[in-house]
């Protein structure tokens, strides 16, 4: 009997999973896909764009694309070392590494909004004005604990043997590192960098302070840069029922972004799954 009843409330959390999803999708599907147009791909908004006349979204779309890649690369420099270092030239169970642990923990708890309050501090303390580097380096921090804390998860679940083989046959520590347990973790840490370029391309919080927002493309780190995210937001609290569909068109572009980004999450850990040791 209670085996009958699990199984049906893992079904049932199951289907109202999956359903809250296809309801989202639904949703932006049906009130943005009429929107969407060649112009609006590619195009930047022209006068009058927020009040319902021509141009698109282009200059969000690139800004959008320049922050989360900017973002992830620079969170990916700092984030790879520390996971070596904490899997592999520390016990897994010292007291560094568990503090490291502890705090990634506590900055992913961080909402968003308040990486976006420390990064316009940081503006101000250095003299920089809302441009495309402030939104990279605040959203570097945002996906910082979310990439750690995936990566080390997986390093985590690297054999001991294998290393232990690998230091057998006379190898270093830093040889060890990057061409057995690197190697290994690659599916799973390739999944994390991508997981976490979805969270830094999604969020608004951390660049409503910090990116600015232009209907030009940006052309330098100095220059201001538009986000999807903010323009699904500013759009969305003008009255003019054009202008929100174009909101909900927008929103339909970020979905199918992130969308694609988690199914090519799934193909190149699938790619790579074939130098695991299981």
């Amino acid at each position: 009997m209670e085996e009958i009843f699990f199984r049906l409330l893992m079904m049932l959390s199951t289907v109202l999973v999956v359903g809250v999803l296809v309801l989202i999708l639904g949703m932006v599907a049906v009130k943005g896909v009429s929107y969407l147009s060649l112009e609006m791909l590619t195009q930047s908004p022209k006068g009058g764009f927020y009040l319902g006349k021509g141009g698109g979204i282009l200059n969000a779309i690139v800004g959008s694309l320049c922050v989360g890649l900017g973002a992830t690369a620079l969170a990916l420099v700092v984030s790879l070392p520390v996971v070596i270092y904490v899997n592999v030239f520390s016990d897994r169970t010292s007291l560094i590494a568990r503090c490291t642990r502890f705090t990634m923990d506590l900055m992913w708890g961080v909402p968003s909004i308040v990486y976006g309050a420390f990064g316009f501090i940081l503006m101000l303390f250095f003299g920089m004005r809302a441009s495309l580097g402030a939104a990279i380096i605040t959203v570097a921090l945002l996906e910082l604990p979310v990439m750690i804390r995936a990566m080390d998860e997986v390093m985590r679940m690297v054999p001991a043997e294998i290393k232990e083989a690998s230091y057998c046959l006379g190898a270093t520590r830093l040889e060890t590192a990057f061409k057995v347990v690197l190697r290994q973790a690659a599916p799973g840490l390739i999944t994390a960098v991508l997981i976490a370029f979805g969270r830094g391309i999604g969020d608004t919080a951390a660049v409503l302070f910090t990116a600015g927002f232009t209907d030009r493309i940006p052309t330098s780190l100095a220059d201001p840069a538009a986000t999807l995210p903010l323009a699904i937001f500013f759009q969305l609290g003008t009255p003019y029922p054009e202008v929100q569909g174009r909101a909900y068109a927008a929103a339909a572009v970020l979905t199918l972004i992130i969308m694609t980004v988690s199914i090519a999450s799934r193909l190149v850990s699938k790619f790579y799954s074939r130098n695991v040791v299981r």
